[in-house]
């Protein structure tokens, strides 16, 4: 069953998550993909169904800039554990942590967000997979300095999606979790 729940964190429910009789049959390679993000965190959830790999949620856990860096960071690691929680994956991948020299600062924000995502994944037992942007771009858009507007349009192929997953964090997300899957020894096509 896919579904497309890009609603506020605190309206997350596990009805999107349930398979039909189908689907349960199929090997569980659950995986959420995490795109960290101070203002906001994206995540894509996916595993194998009929016909090819299925969304079972995606969307994005707002924080706002006016938030204290403190609440922001709680923030995000509750939703991710209640997400995790919810949802079981057997792999959490998200962007491993880079630098541009022009923006240190930057890097060391993310590092909070991926840090407690990292932690709440270890508090559910569940696997992290940390994947450079240029391995993610080669696996769903074919070289790794593909645009965020390619990265959009391959993940819609990939998935058979009727539109372009939006926004950006989003996509994003869910072309770790592609990569994890592949990782995995799912197949993508």
């Amino acid at each position: 069953m896919r579904s497309w729940t890009t609603s506020s964190p605190s309206t997350l429910t596990t009805t999107s998550l349930t398979r039909s009789s189908r689907q349960s049959r199929l090997p569980s390679l659950r995986v959420l993909g995490v795109d960290p993000g101070l203002v906001g965190t994206g995540y894509g959830l996916i595993e194998p169904g009929p016909g090819g790999v299925v969304v079972l949620d995606r969307g994005v856990i707002p924080t706002g800039a006016a938030l204290p860096l403190e609440a922001r960071v709680r923030l995000i690691h509750d939703e991710i554990r209640r997400l995790i929680e919810a949802s079981a994956p057997a792999l959490l991948v998200l962007e491993d942590l880079y630098t541009e020299y022009r923006f240190p600062r930057t890097a060391l924000l993310m590092a909070h967000a991926r840090g407690v995502i990292c932690l709440a994944a270890s508090q559910c037992d569940v696997k992290v997979l940390a994947l450079a942007p240029a391995e993610v771009k080669r696996a769903v858009a074919a070289h790794g300095a593909a645009s965020k507007h390619q990265i959009q349009h391959s993940v819609q192929r990939l998935l058979k999606l009727g539109e372009l997953p939006r926004p950006s964090h989003v996509a994003d997300a869910l072309a770790l979790a592609l990569t994890g899957f592949s990782r995995l020894g799912g197949r993508l096509t």
